[in-house]
Formats: structure tokens, C-alpha cells, sequence
């Protein structure tokens, strides 16, 4: 009989320190594969120029071809044009990118998951056609335009931007926030509430629709790699034939958020791992009192409390991954695993700098990234708060939402 997890074949010699478990055996052949390309890519195109693009609060629009090239936009979806590798390459492909920059994960989080999930979900057959297989080649760029400037976790119930049917069209109006890839996507999936029967719908508005203007945000510390914009809507005219066929309720948004809430648990833990990993590679660099701090009891305490935290996380991500797969994954699995996944990079990324001492401020060692990208994977997709009492209130039988 054959050893399904892959352990006949390879040893844990074969992961890198940080997969400690060796959960990447789990993996086929073919889909290890594509993981070492996406680490290659990374490892050599990406992390020697990702602190001049987050400096500059710039995005690296070259790298995108290489990307294109790996295959990995709408990993999970079997949808035309799509890769349909599962949930569980998907989120080991999304810690790979954190691993070395939250901000490309969570470029590719927008675009390949929000944006293509909610076409792919959401979508009739011919929408699906008409935009996934140009999305998964990243010839067209997507973007998720849920939040609003005024409302954060009340979205469900505060949504004010406004959608009214014109005969065979739509007019929308309102504003969204904090809206990833917004700055140059091709394709912004914009939510807003039907004027007629109060329910949430979905539209895919393209570039250069009259009425449709972006703001570039400023001034973040973190995820400064990532193109978020306001949008102001003014009289948009989107028609029929763009509004998602199948949203029909905010359910619909809450399907998609579901599946994407996952990827943020993923790129979490990566972005923990990334963190431990410079920290492991300095300690054993950085010399003190004539020996390397690697063999300082403290240091070894700090170390191995990351590797805790980041093999506990990936152990329940790959978990729910496998319920997800198998169409099991329910919202307060995911929230849990968002939760605890963001709570445990928090702590690793600080022991991390802790490590490295005042090294760790600089970005030449790439920790103190982490620890300002950090902030934001915290928040996003669900804070810890909310995300507790989703999980709260499905082991308990009890609402204690406000």
C-alpha cells in the first residue's frame, strides 16, 4: 500500500527549519513542485528589492510576469481558466509569499482570492468564462470593494453604497476603503445594496468607468507594498450583464469572505515564519562575547517559543484547508484559525525583533517589516474581537454580538 502523505519518499530532512513537522510532505509531487518554484521566486526575485518597494510605499509592477508564469491566481478554484490545485497548496502557496513579503501575499489574496472568488462563486457561467482565465494569467488585475469609510465589522448591516436598477442597467453610488490593488486593478468587484430590495449585490466594474474615482491612501506603516485606495462612486453605470448573477444577499459576500478569511490565516503564519526564519539565519551570524548568540540559553528560549507558535498555526490552517477541500469548512473554523494565526504572529514577530536586538529596527534584516506588516494582517478580514465572537457564539449556542 502506499504511503498517502508523501512520508515514504522524503524525510524531514527535505523541509526547510521552519516547516518543522514537514507539513509540506503532505503535498503531491507535482504540487511540491510548484511550492519550491514559488520559494525560488521569491527567495531571488522578490526579497532582494521588496524593502526599496516598501520604503517607497511602491508596488513592483515587473515581478508580475513572473508570477503570471507560476500559475498560482485562483489556486484553489476549478474554475475556466484556473489552476484547481485545492485549498490546502493554496494556503501553503500564500504562506510561501508572506514567508518572504505580506504585501505580494496579500497583492495575490485580493486578486486571486477575493476578486476571482467572488467572480467564481458569485458568478454565472458566462461571467465566469468572460474574466477568470485572463485573471488567472494576471492580464487583467482584481480588487475587493467591501469596506466603506464609515462602517468596518458592522458592514452586513451598514452598507451604504447604493445600487438602482436603470433598465439594463445599474447606478451606483457611495464610497469604499482600504481597498487593496484599487490603485491599478483592471476589475474592482464593488458591493452595494440594492435601493429596491435592501439586499447586497455584487458588481464587477471595470477600469475607466465614468463616475468610478481612486484615491491612493497614504502614510500606512504597514503593507506599505500594497496599492490601497478610496473609491468614490458617482452615478456609475455598470449594466446587467456585470452584476454577479448569483449574489443576491450579503451571504454571498460572507461565502467568499469564508475562503479568503483562510488565506489570512496563511499568509499570518507565513509572515511569523518569514520573521523566525531571519531571526534563526541572525543568531547564528551575530557573535557576542566571542561565541554566536545562537548558543545563548534566552535566545534558544525565544527561538524555538516562534517555531512553537508557527508549527501550532500551520497545524490548524492545514486542518481546516482539509475540511475546506472536502466542503466541511464553516465560518467559525476559519475565524478561529484567523484568530489565533494573527494572535501568534504577533507575539513571534516581536520576539523576532527582540532577537535581533536594535538590528531588528532596520530593514536591511527584514525584520522590522514583519513586525509593521503585522499590524495590519491583525486587523484585516475580521479582527481578533469579532472573529472570537463568531467562534463564541458557535460553541456556546449564544449571540454576544452588540
Amino acid at each position: 500500500m502506499t504511503d498517502q502523505t508523501g512520508l515514504d519518499e522524503l524525510t524531514l530532512d527535505d523541509s526547510p527549519a521552519s516547516d518543522f513537522l514537514g507539513f509540506e510532505l503532505l503535498l503531491e509531487d507535482a504540487d511540491r513542485e510548484l511550492l519550491s518554484r514559488v520559494r525560488a521566486f521569491m527567495t531571488r526575485e522578490v526579497e532582494p528589492v521588496i524593502n526599496d518597494y516598501w520604503t517607497r510605499a511602491a508596488f513592483p509592477h515587473e515581478l508580475v510576469p513572473g508570477l503570471a508564469k507560476l500559475g498560482i491566481a485562483g489556486l484553489a478554484y476549478d474554475g475556466p481558466g484556473c489552476p484547481a490545485r485545492g485549498a490546502l497548496v493554496d494556503g501553503l502557496v500564500n504562506m510561501e509569499m508572506s514567508r518572504t513579503d505580506p504585501s505580494m501575499g496579500t497583492f495575490l489574496g485580493v486578486h486571486g482570492g477575493l476578486a476571482m472568488g467572488s467572480i467564481q462563486l458569485c458568478g454565472s457561467d458566462e461571467q465566469r468564462e468572460r474574466w477568470l482565465p485572463a485573471m488567472a494569467r494576471m492580464e487583467l488585475i482584481g480588487a475587493f470593494g467591501l469596506t466603506e469609510p464609515d462602517v468596518g465589522s458592522a458592514i452586513s448591516a451598514g452598507l451604504a453604497t447604493s445600487a438602482t436598477r436603470d433598465g439594463d442597467d445599474w447606478i451606483l453610488n457611495g464610497a469604499k476603503k482600504w481597498i487593496g490593488n484599487a490603485a491599478f486593478a483592471d476589475l474592482v468587484i464593488i458591493w452595494a445594496r440594492d435601493t429596491d430590495d435592501g439586499q447586497v449585490k455584487g458588481f464587477v466594474v471595470e477600469k475607466g468607468t465614468d463616475g468610478m474615482e481612486f484615491h491612493k491612501q497614504e502614510d500606512k506603516i504597514a503593507l506599505r507594498v500594497v496599492q490601497n485606495a478610496e473609491i468614490h462612486l458617482s452615478d456609475v453605470r455598470v449594466p446587467e450583464t456585470n452584476r454577479l448573477q448569483k449574489a443576491d444577499s450579503f451571504r454571498a459576500t460572507a461565502d467568499v469572505l469564508r475562503v479568503t478569511r483562510m488565506s489570512v490565516a496563511w499568509a499570518a503564519t507565513g509572515t511569523a515564519r518569514g520573521a523566525f526564519e531571519h531571526a534563526l539565519r541572525y543568531t547564528k551570524a551575530r557573535e557576542q562575547f566571542g561565541r554566536p548568540i545562537a548558543s545563548f540559553q534566552m535566545v534558544q528560549d525565544l527561538l524555538v517559543k516562534m517555531l512553537s507558535n508557527v508549527t501550532a498555526a500551520t497545524a490548524m490552517n492545514v486542518r481546516a484547508s482539509q475540511l475546506q477541500e472536502a466542503g466541511l469548512l464553516r465560518d467559525e473554523h476559519a475565524s478561529l484559525c484567523k484568530a489565533h494565526s494573527t494572535v501568534r504572529m504577533r507575539e513571534t514577530v516581536g520576539w523576532a525583533r527582540e532577537v535581533l536586538g536594535g538590528n531588528g529596527i532596520l530593514l536591511e534584516h527584514h525584520v522590522g517589516r514583519f513586525v509593521a506588516d503585522a499590524e495590519a494582517l491583525y486587523s484585516y478580514e475580521g479582527t481578533r474581537e469579532m472573529n472570537t465572537l463568531i467562534v463564541g457564539r458557535a460553541i456556546t449556542g449564544e449571540s454576544a454580538f452588540v
